[in-house]
């Protein structure tokens, strides 16, 4: 019974995650179509904007949309093609995205403070996820999964931020701009903390039992996204 409620929880938290994914990669793309706002700092960006907020939104919700797919232990096992090929459109998706909002960050809202976390956050997500398509060329899967974790960590920061933005200047009714600020650099730095806290269980857990079949090798319902994940 206990094994079952796990799973039920499990398969629910991956439903909901990939709901989020697929709602705010949505929401990016119809932001392209969206009429024009008077007074929302945002929309003005946009309208004076060249190149950067169109091309970040497209290639962020790309990569943001591919995510689920990615993590999907099913199509890794029954179509690895669709899998690399995923893979490659997501690349390109993120190389896209980290372009452009490195370009965005440095007109970000909130001085140096915010422009500086949006700027290490491009710059992260390009450096790790190219260090991931390399290792997959040289086919050091393993490892090549830990980093695409933490490329996932980053392109999922788009959630954690909205959700942080939500709560402290809806539910907690704080001012706009200094959560704004925080969340420019919490956003991505908790999703980082987190990937990295569940790599490390994930480790010691197929240390403990070095002759157990693993997990997300194998198909288990209950840990579908795990993969074997040795030191990055």
């Amino acid at each position: 019974m206990r094994l079952q409620a796990t799973t039920l929880l499990v398969r629910s938290t991956q439903a909901l995650f990939s709901l989020a994914c697929v709602l705010v990669a949505a929401y990016a793309f119809a932001f392209l179509f969206m009429p024009e706002r008077p007074g929302d700092p945002f929309a003005a960006r946009f309208a004076v904007s060249g190149w950067d907020v169109p091309a970040h939104f497209f290639g962020a919700g790309l990569a943001l949309l591919l995510v689920p797919v990615q993590l999907s232990e099913g199509i890794r096992r029954r179509w690895p093609a669709l899998h690399r090929a995923c893979g490659w459109l997501s690349a390109v998706a993120i190389l896209i995205g980290g372009l452009s909002g490195l370009s965005m960050a440095q007109h970000a809202q909130g001085g140096w403070i915010s422009r500086a976390g949006f700027s290490v956050l491009a710059l992260l997500w390009l450096g790790i996820t190219a260090n991931a398509v390399r290792l997959a060329i040289l086919r050091d899967i393993p490892r090549h999964r830990a980093w695409m974790a933490y490329s996932i960590a980053l392109t999922t920061g788009a959630i954690t931020l909205r959700v942080m933005l939500g709560v402290g200047t809806g539910v907690m009714e704080w001012p706009f701009m200094p959560v704004y600020v925080t969340v420019a650099w919490a956003s991505w730095l908790f999703n980082l903390a987190v990937c990295a806290g569940w790599l490390a269980l994930s480790r010691r857990r197929h240390a403990a039992a070095p002759t157990e079949r693993t997990p997300a090798l194998h198909g288990d319902a209950g840990r579908r996204w795990e993969s074997r994940q040795p030191a990055a």
